[in-house]
């Protein structure tokens, strides 16, 4: 039996693997997809807003050649960390339930059956998109995830969203030949959150007319060569070829609620936790990086959930 599996291969699960590691703790890392998944699934030309050494774990530097690491240096880095380290880690395999048992879990997988006394979900929340749950949203002109830019060279595209996601795939688009790029926002202004950067850079696009903006509007429908978006003057009709749908992702919660944590009775479905430990109000379950946050994907991060990984694997070696 071994003493943790760690669920999500990201950049916080490693970190949990190489303090168990360095406790001499037995454990695995099993992951669904890639190495570092969410970050893989980033737009290609994406830069990340911490600086490199935010992003490093297990004393391995971060050398980047920009003063903002890229998606592309991020993946090389964590490659390295998983080798320096030589962590173990079971890629593409899924986890497709748990079950409670006398001395701990049993980890059911499409591979075998593990079993462990301590589980740590550090499954980041990049895989549910928030849906726009109106008419249309099914066609394939409609995508939640955004690569690059070249498939939309040419083409009317609508961007719905105001932080940061939308923002690049805006900005991206419109200079790698878009033929018109309307966004759709909900609030009244481009989100104040966004990159330092971005910002200035999006917000003079659209006072110049390269970019256009509806605010405090919403979109209602979305047909094969027109959306329909409800703006404060009226309904409108927007010739379109792509919607872009940057409306921001949410954890999966099945795995907590079906290893029995416990949720506070807030609106962000914010699961129970010590915060010394990590801990779950499941005893043996711990909980690391943005999951803690629940709805709230903007609390925690790589830099400021690094500790995490500390925190755990002091409770599980204590115990």
């Amino acid at each position: 039996m071994k003493d943790l599996i760690i669920v999500g291969a990201g950049p916080i699960g490693l970190a949990c693997g190489i303090e168990a590691k360095k406790k001499g703790l037995d454990y695995s890392i099993i992951e669904k997809g890639v190495l570092v998944n969410s970050i893989y699934h980033y737009p290609q030309n994406m830069s990340f807003f911490s600086t490199s050494e935010r992003l490093e774990i297990g004393e391995v530097p971060f050398i980047s050649n920009n003063p903002k690491p890229t998606r592309a240096e991020a993946l090389e880095y964590y490659r390295r960390v998983a080798t320096a380290w030589e962590l173990k880690i079971n890629l593409y395999e899924k986890i497709t339930g748990f079950k409670k048992s006398i001395k701990g879990f049993e980890v059911y997988t499409p591979k075998g059956v593990y079993h462990a006394k301590n589980i740590v979900l550090a499954t980041g929340f990049y895989d549910l998109p928030y849906k726009l749950n109106i008419p249309g949203e099914e066609l394939d002109k409609v995508t939640h995830y955004y690569k690059e830019p070249h498939p939309y060279f040419g083409m009317d595209l609508v961007i719905v969203g105001a932080a940061n996601s939308a923002v690049d795939v805006a900005l991206e688009t419109y200079r790698k030949g878009a033929k018109s790029v309307t966004l759709i926002v909900r609030e009244k202004e481009i989100g104040t959150n966004v990159k330092y950067w971005a910002r200035p850079d999006i917000v003079n696009r659209i006072e110049e007319g390269s970019i256009t903006a509806y605010f405090d509007s919403n979109m209602l429908e979305i047909e094969s060569k027109i959306v329909r978006v409800q703006t404060p003057e009226g309904n409108i009709e927007i010739p379109n070829d792509f919607v872009l749908a940057m409306t921001g992702y949410q954890p999966d919660f099945s795995l907590l609620k079906s290893l029995g944590v416990e949720f506070l009775s807030d609106d962000y479905k914010t699961p129970k936790y010590n915060r010394e430990s990590m801990e779950s109000s499941q005893k043996g379950v711990y909980l690391a990086g943005v999951v803690c946050g629940g709805l709230k994907t903007n609390k925690w991060f790589i830099e400021n959930s690094r500790i995490h990984a500390k925190q755990i694997i002091n409770s599980i070696s204590n115990c």
